[in-house]
């Protein structure tokens, strides 16, 4: 058990070490023990630990103004970063796109749906109201963002609570839930889009949400061509509008500002998290395209929502002295080669038998683990597989992101890689070494 029991801990199972300082790619507990952060703390640390620039530039920004309230005022960091935030986004956000700041990423998915809702009912059409998402998906904790998320085993306690406003396929071709193959599929998962909402009064539906490259949930599982850019023309065709969760796939994690960059599309509202401010602040944010943008402006002119720390001025400075660093540094350009070296390290992996696929989009991998490599079988739920080979690596001294539940929300171990865009070649060797070492040792037990 924990030793210190004011916490409410993840696990009361489980006994934490306790971080006491971040180095690069490394944070050092209290007792010594130094762990090289192979996942970024869940996606999130992109510029890595203990950067002392931006712990002085929050209590700078403390000594001028810590808290504003939205209602009263706006403030310079946050009237910055959204001007730079937008720079980066696709076209339709350019000119006349606004940004909705957060606390985090759920609180930003909770802020898309009333967007949509509202946008809807200020263009003339009440009716619309509901949120499509898929399947084998996740956009939060809040109960809201619960309502949109397929993630089975984070809804279960919950489905008393959740609305349901309809799922549709997920993406995922490793395991495709129409048992084809790409590209003879003619995008199916794509299409099952298109016929729910022949099914389901497509003239209540409000907007679609999904993550262009889908995280914890599916272990980084990217789209084919084509995929993101039938779902745009299916949501443009029904008025619907098109919401991308880059909340772990954004801000440079794939190689681009965003990861809907790689196809194209423009969609209507983009939300971000996690790296937007790497860890060193919570935030969050919502971008809203121009047209969203002047309904509300022709019409009621507020959004009746609201939070009490959004746009907080020390979070929002925090995010500009992390973009600063990011485009200083460079840290951008380092993105795909790094993903290349990680990925090269980690090869070898492939070999072994119940290691299924290595995929993912920059430097956002998943390893998925399998019973039979021919079949494609997942591993039975009870052995925990996932957690092992995490546990595994953390004796390594590598930290690593695990899930259940890729292949049917139960069953199907896999592993998230997310590190930060600072990883060297040989940090690289070191999370192969580690990988290979624990499937070694959790398969042969």
């Amino acid at each position: 058990m924990p030793t210190r029991t004011g916490l409410f801990p993840r696990h009361f199972k489980k006994t934490f070490p306790v971080a006491s300082r971040g180095e690069g790619c490394w944070i050092v507990a209290e007792d010594g023990r130094r762990f090289l952060d192979a996942s970024g703390q869940a996606a999130v640390v992109s510029i890595g630990h203990g950067v002392p620039e931006i712990g002085r530039a929050m209590a700078e920004q403390s000594s001028q103004i810590a808290f504003a309230h939205t209602s009263q005022f706006h403030t310079a960091p946050a009237e910055r970063l959204a001007e730079r935030l937008l720079a980066m986004a696709p076209p339709n956000f350019r000119a006349g796109g606004r940004v909705y700041f957060t606390s985090g990423g759920s609180e930003a998915t909770e802020s898309a749906i009333k967007l949509a809702r509202q946008f809807h009912i200020e263009c003339g059409q009440k009716e619309r109201y509901r949120v499509l998402s898929r399947r084998q998906s996740y956009h939060g904790s809040t109960l809201g963002a619960m309502s949109v998320s397929g993630n089975v085993a984070r809804r279960a306690p919950y489905e008393p609570l959740i609305a349901e406003w309809g799922h549709v396929a997920p993406c995922f071709c490793y395991h495709c839930p129409f048992d084809k193959t790409f590209p003879q599929c003619e995008i199916a998962c794509a299409d099952d889009l298109e016929l729910h909402l022949l099914g389901h009064e497509p003239e209540k539906a409000a907007a679609f949400i999904f993550e262009p490259v889908v995280g914890a949930t599916l272990g980084a599982a990217v789209p084919p061509e084509g995929y993101a850019v039938r779902i745009s023309e299916i949501c443009h065709k029904r008025g619907i509008l098109l919401i991308a969760d880059e909340v772990m796939s954004g801000m440079w994690r794939t190689g681009r500002p965003f990861a809907v960059q790689h196809w194209g599309i423009e969609p209507d509202t983009i939300l971000v998290g996690k790296g937007i401010a790497s860890g060193y602040a919570p935030l969050g944010a919502v971008l809203i395209s121009a047209r969203m943008v002047e309904a509300f402006e022709r019409g009621s002119g507020t959004l009746q929502h609201g939070f009490t720390y959004q746009a907080h001025p020390i979070s929002t400075a925090a995010g500009n002295v992390v973009l600063d660093y990011l485009e200083t540094h460079r840290l951008f350009d380092r993105v795909n080669p790094a993903a290349q070296n990680l990925r090269a390290a980690l090869s070898p992996l492939q070999s072994h038998a119940n290691v299924g696929e290595l995929r993912g989009l920059g430097l956002l991998l998943g390893i998925e683990f399998v019973k039979d490599k021919t079949t494609r079988e997942p591993l039975p739920k009870e052995q925990n597989v996932a957690e092992k080979i995490c546990q595994a690596c953390m004796e390594e001294s590598v930290l690593t992101y695990p899930t259940q539940g890729c292949v049917d929300g139960l069953r199907g171990d896999h592993i998230l890689l997310a590190p930060p865009f600072t990883i060297s070649p040989e940090e690289c060797a070191l999370i192969a070494r580690a990988l290979q070492s624990a499937v070694t040792n959790v398969f042969s037990s």
